[in-house]
Parts: C-alpha cells; structure tokens; sequence
C-alpha cells in the first residue's frame, strides 16, 4: 500500500476510503492516513495565512497609497473578512493561529513581499502596527 501512497497518491486515497467503508482495518495504512490528515489541517492553516497576508497586504496598501483607494481595494479588503470569517466559522481550531505571535509574524511578511509589488517598502514597520481586532473588523480601515 505504502508503494502506492508513493506512487498514485489519489489512487491511494480512493482506495483507503474504499477501506474505511469497508471497515478492514488491518488493510489500512494508518501511518499515511495520518500523515494526510494532518496534512488537510495544515494546508487549511495555509490557506488562512494566506488570507490574512492578503489583508494585510490590502491595508497596507490602503494606509500608505490614498491616491490609490477606490472602491475595487475596498471590496477586496471586505471580501477577505468576510473569507477569514467564513473559514474561522466553520474550523473555530484556526483561532489558535491568530493568538500565534510568530504565525501573524509571517503573515505580516508575507504581506510585505506581496505589497513591494505594488509599492516602496521603504519605512513600512516590520510588524503589524494594527490590532488584530481592528484587522479583522469590518468597519476599521487604516488612515
């Protein structure tokens, strides 16, 4: 079984399901089951890391470029609450990541590398200078 967990991952998943159903527990491969379990709540994690740079990213952006806030970036920021709120909603466990200095750490850099794209760096602080409430409130936008 593990040849084929290495070989056809989706094949092996198919089939591991099929064995759950079927409940042969001596067929299973449960280090790899494990493994991909933990691997489903870590991309979840990533997933909302990515979302929470991305709100930054769009803070930020709207903070230090009046110039450029319309009403396309304002419905960016809103639709990535409503996304994070969503996804904390229906796995509550992520909430743990947001008490997480060092995640918010990287989020916050990773909202860095995605605002250099659209703007100088230069000054911007090396850590959030905003609350995670106020991040996450619908109603806050940074002047």
């Amino acid at each position: 079984m593990a040849d084929l967990y290495d070989t056809d991952v989706v094949a092996w998943a198919y089939q591991q399901a099929a064995l759950l159903r079927a409940r042969q527990w001596s067929a299973l491969d449960l280090d790899n089951i494990a493994e991909e379990i933990e691997g489903v709540a870590k991309a979840e994690k990533r997933e909302l890391g990515r979302r929470m740079a991305a709100l930054f990213a769009q803070l930020l952006e709207w903070h230090t470029q009046p110039d450029r806030r319309n009403t396309a970036l304002l419905r960016s920021i809103g639709d990535q609450r409503v996304s994070i709120a969503r996804v904390l909603r229906k796995m509550p466990s992520l909430q743990s990541a947001l008490l997480d200095v060092d995640w918010l750490d990287d989020a916050w850099k990773d909202a860095l590398s995605i605002a250099a794209e659209h703007m100088e760096l230069a000054g911007l602080p090396r850590r959030s200078t905003w609350t995670l409430v106020q991040v996450l409130d619908e109603h806050f936008l940074p002047d």
